[in-house]
């Protein structure tokens, strides 16, 4: 049985404006969640800006969601790392606060061969003992997991259940379920391009347009589930111009301008990161009027 079906939301990190985590805004965030449609909380991913998280605000962080969740849906923490101990100790640490999942990004910067990603992979899956998500995002690390790679681990290792696709290749993606028989639990990394990859069999997605759009974001996936193919392309289609705002530019930029926007005071970015410009927020608050969504500032 996979983790999860339908939406997992890629949840944002909300700051003080002192830059310090605002948990009671995160508390709120949760229970939003929990009753707008989303089916998962995937918490310390890029888009709660994990990069930016000290390891012992990442694994408070976790703490936190998983009490506060309180097994409504499930909890999968983000606890990949380019340091193949660091993804160990961190995932371990999620798996005792109760996670119901983990998210392992490929290693970034130092980057590894296609056999040093089956071993940094089944390293960490092996001594975590919970099931995990690969997540396949070369734009980010640098690095692609190719479909043999996957299949590989899928097949060698019991607890590596499934995959957040995000190369935006389909041509891989059908390969990926080829070559594993489907025996794989395939999440889009994308949200232009959901209904295509639950097409090839899909559980569902990883979602940043489930910050703003919880409900819509479930419903594309449970309308497909429910035979109603013409109908979920075309709330996938709808909200095309949306998504292309809320990656105008990198991720989490925009969606957590969005959130403020909608009034969630989800606070400041953490440098590196920068705030979207004037002429770029305008546009995207534009993109969320037209999808429904009701801007209060």
């Amino acid at each position: 049985m996979a983790i999860f079906e339908g939406s997992g939301v890629a949840i944002v990190t909300p700051f003080f404006e002192d830059e310090t985590i605002h948990y009671e805004k995160l508390d709120q965030l949760i229970d939003f969640h929990c009753e707008n449609g989303t089916d998962s909380i995937i918490i310390c991913g890029t888009t709660g800006e994990s990069p930016t998280l000290s390891e012992e605000e990442h694994m408070q962080v976790v703490k936190f969601a998983v009490e506060r969740v309180r097994g409504r849906i499930p909890v999968i923490a983000g606890t990949g790392s380019n340091a193949t101990r660091t993804a160990i100790d961190m995932s371990r640490e999620a798996v005792e606060y109760g996670v119901d999942g983990l998210l392992l990004i490929s290693p970034y910067y130092n980057k590894a061969t296609q056999k040093g990603l089956e071993a940094h992979f089944t390293a960490v899956a092996r001594e975590a003992k919970a099931p995990v998500i690969l997540y396949n995002v070369a734009g980010r690390t640098g690095i692609n997991i190719e479909a043999t790679t996957i299949a590989n681990l899928v097949r060698d290792v019991d607890n590596i259940v499934g995959v957040k696709e995000a190369s935006g290749n389909i041509s891989q993606v059908a390969k990926i379920m080829s070559l594993t028989d489907g025996k794989i639990d395939l999440y889009s990394g994308n949200d232009d391009q959901i209904v295509p990859l639950l097409s090839l069999g899909g559980k569902g997605v990883i979602s940043v347009l489930a910050n703003v759009a919880p409900q819509e974001t479930h419903d594309i996936c449970e309308l497909f589930f429910q035979g109603k193919v013409k109908e979920s392309a075309a709330l996938q289609l709808k909200a095309l111009p949306l998504i292309d705002q809320l990656f105008c530019q990198v991720n989490p930029i925009p969606v957590k301008k969005a959130m403020n926007l909608m009034g969630w005071e989800c606070g400041p970015l953490r440098m590196p990161l920068t705030e979207l410009p004037p002429e770029q927020t305008e546009k995207l608050a534009k993109a969320m009027r037209e999808f429904g969504i009701q801007i209060q500032k």
